[in-house]
């Protein structure tokens, strides 16, 4: 037997005991794939484990994340920190082989992946920040961002809508070093493809503008190997490589979906082994395939990785601000300096927090030279538009403004692949009550703990006209549900401008900034440090404190409207302003005790949507306004009114709670 082919069944035995030994996992993909990503991985990808993310690497993304013992076998060989012990604990408490790829516990996986569909639309803001830095950062001498994103799917990602969405924007901006290998095993959990499933990928991708190449075998690691090659060589169109392979090769099951999810077993493993010509025991790799790729991948990323390593001093000392700007950038030191610009909004300034975002935006691109802004095709309504500068296009790949489509889903997942790249800070945006279609996304960009900002425009009953299909009325409530993300709902213009500047210094998280249409006026305490805490005290109690109510977004005008009522009926009660529960939940008892103070019970929150979340805030003795239906179509004030969300309204539920 061959090198190669050593390899192949090396690959094909540990993944075979790596499930096995779990009891768990899914052997189709893995078996069948494996000379595909040998290929990939031997012949063609550059990357080198003792510098894992070395910025200038070959990405990889697994799309279908259930083959993930594939990848794992992969890594291991290639001298990532991934032992054969490690493989032992696959899908196993705290190990770090988990069931899916998860990006930041494995060393050498570029993005979590599991939910199918997710994994082109991240390629694909991968290649675009590539493609983005290298225009503006590379000179004619010196090439400091150039290499390839490379993905393997299957037949559930190509039925998945987000990959067609991104596979339509990938062929319109002709991403040329995105490359896609495409399991084509024609079987899916439930039965042959065929139950489903009978377009024509090859012809759908080629009018999404794609190179298309065929592979009819895909045990055939020579054509694979040219296929890739000929995918490189094509400069202005993303490629598909249709790789024709047998789910679960070498079992007595495969070509059928019994192998998609499950063990093979001893006896059927070992029988798979003997057919690749492979007799030996359990998670054993003969010398020779440790240094085929020692011999392969590991010493030319090796190679590729000093050489890059002298350009980037060249390219220091020739252009050190440019290298200065790039290397920030790439180490994620993002800011954002808010002091000149909010002088403008003293009190009494009135404008919708879209609009102070929009001015706040333009800040962010002068202060931050590799922010990005985008929107699904609402730009002129959610207001994200860098001016004075591009789109992200064919003929201006350093432009600075992303331009989606209507393709909302897509959308936060090529945020989350660009954020993935790292050299961006991206923002885009769309209407509060379309965040519904790009949830599967955010929940990722969550999951991975990526920085991405969402504004979200129309964010209420205030919508008016266009009535309940575009009035968020449980969107809140679902952001707020998610873990790890910080959702941040203005009052006024100094809070909008101190929220950006917490989304732009923020690394770990995503950040959804929720945006009105509707004027706020800006109020006399509102300041960087109260949205900093998530919550504080914008209207003091004059003499005693009779009860808070608690507000977000343009409620909190309403807030203060009432409290000046109330006081005239000698009640005299504390506003709190609460932008972003997350951040105030994080702050100490002490803290949350002085905007908060537990012995005062008459409490009332306003916010025009679901109730949900503010129940831990106004407890049992405390009351909601809220909105437990879906909206109308009216004018916005009276749609408002008539939902309840008047000065009048206030003051008599705050009257009740006090009795």
């Amino acid at each position: 037997m061959d090198t190669s082919n050593l390899s192949i069944a090396t690959i094909r035995s540990l993944g075979i005991d790596t499930i096995n030994k779990a009891n768990s996992g899914h052997p189709g993909m893995v078996l069948g794939s494996a000379p595909a990503l040998y290929t990939l991985f031997t012949k063609e990808m550059n990357f080198y484990h003792k510098e894992a993310n070395w910025f200038n690497r070959d990405r990889f993304v697994l799309a279908s994340g259930h083959a993930s013992a594939l990848l794992y076998s992969l890594l291991h060989l290639s001298g990532y920190q991934i032992s054969i012990d490690d493989l032992k604990q696959f899908r196993q408490w705290g190990s770090n082989t988990p069931g899916h790829p998860e990006h930041g516990m494995t060393d050498g996986v570029d993005a979590s992946s599991g939910p199918l569909g997710q994994g082109i639309p991240m390629a694909t803001g991968m290649a675009m920040a590539e493609k983005f830095l290298a225009t503006k950062y590379n000179k004619e001498d010196l090439d400091i961002v150039n290499h390839y994103t490379y993905v393997l799917c299957g037949d559930g990602d190509m039925q998945e809508g987000v990959t067609y969405e991104a596979a339509s924007i990938a062929g319109h901006l002709s991403l040329g070093k995105l490359i896609v290998l495409y399991d084509a095993n024609q079987v899916t959990l439930d039965g042959p493809l065929s139950m489903s499933f009978s377009e024509n990928v090859k012809k759908r991708y080629e009018a999404c503008g794609w190179q298309v190449i065929e592979v009819d075998d895909g045990n055939d690691i020579v054509s694979i190997h040219k296929a890739i090659k000929k995918a490189k060589k094509e400069s202005f169109k993303p490629s598909l490589i249709i790789v024709n392979t047998t789910i679960g090769f070498g079992s007595k099951n495969q070509g059928t979906n019994k192998v998609h999810g499950s063990p093979l077993g001893q006896e059927d493993g070992k029988n798979a082994k003997l057919s690749y010509g492979f007799d030996h025991e359990d998670f054993y790799v003969p010398e020779e395939v440790y240094d085929d790729f020692k011999d392969t991948c590991i010493k030319r990323g090796r190679n590729k990785f000093n050489k890059w390593n002298r350009t980037v001093k060249q390219y220091k000392e020739k252009y050190p601000e440019l290298a200065k700007e790039l290397f920030d950038a790439i180490d994620g030191h993002y800011h954002l300096d808010i002091d000149e610009i909010t002088k403008k909004y003293e009190k009494g300034y009135s404008d919708a927090t879209r609009n102070t975002s929009l001015e706040i935006i333009q800040e962010v691109a002068k202060q931050n030279p590799t922010f990005m802004s985008g929107t699904a095709d609402l730009a002129s309504s959610t207001k994200t538009q860098i001016k004075g500068e591009n789109n992200f296009s064919t003929e201006h790949y350093d432009g600075r403004n992303l331009v989606f489509g209507i393709r909302e889903f897509a959308m936060v997942a090529i945020l989350n692949g660009m954020t993935l790249h790292k050299g961006v800070k991206v923002s885009s945006g769309g209407f509060l009550v379309f965040s519904d279609y790009f949830k599967g996304a955010l929940r990722m960009a969550s999951i991975m703990k990526l920085p991405i900002i969402l504004p979200l425009s129309h964010d209420s009953i205030a919508v008016g006209e266009d009535g309940p299909t575009h009035q968020p009325i449980e969107q809140l409530t679902m952001l707020r549900s998610l873990p790890d993300i910080q959702v941040i709902r203005p009052a006024d213009a100094i809070e909008m401008a101190s929220a950006w500047k917490i989304a732009v210094e923020t690394t770990d998280c995503p950040t959804a900034l929720i945006l009105t249409r509707q004027n706020v006026e800006t109020m006399e305490n509102s300041s960087y440090e109260g949205v900093k805490h998530g919550g504080y005290v914008i209207g003091h109690e004059k003499d005693r404190l009779d009860g808070i109510i608690l507000a977000s977004g343009s409620e909190v005008n309403l807030a203060m409207k009432a409290k000046e009522e109330l006081l005239k009926d000698n009640i005299d009660v504390r506003v709190v302003s609460m932008p972003c529960m997350e951040l105030f939940d994080k702050q100490d008892p002490a803290y949350k005790e002085s905007v908060l103070p537990n012995g005062i019970r008459h409490r009332l929150s306003i916010e025009m949507g679901r109730d949900f979340c503010w129940h831990k805030y106004v407890g049992l003795d405390g009351k909601t306004m809220g909105i437990d239906q879906f909206g109308a179509s009216a004018p916005a004030n009276e749609v408002i009114t008539h939902y309840g969300f008047t000065v009048e309204n206030v003051v008599k539920n705050m009257k009740e709670i006090i009795k």
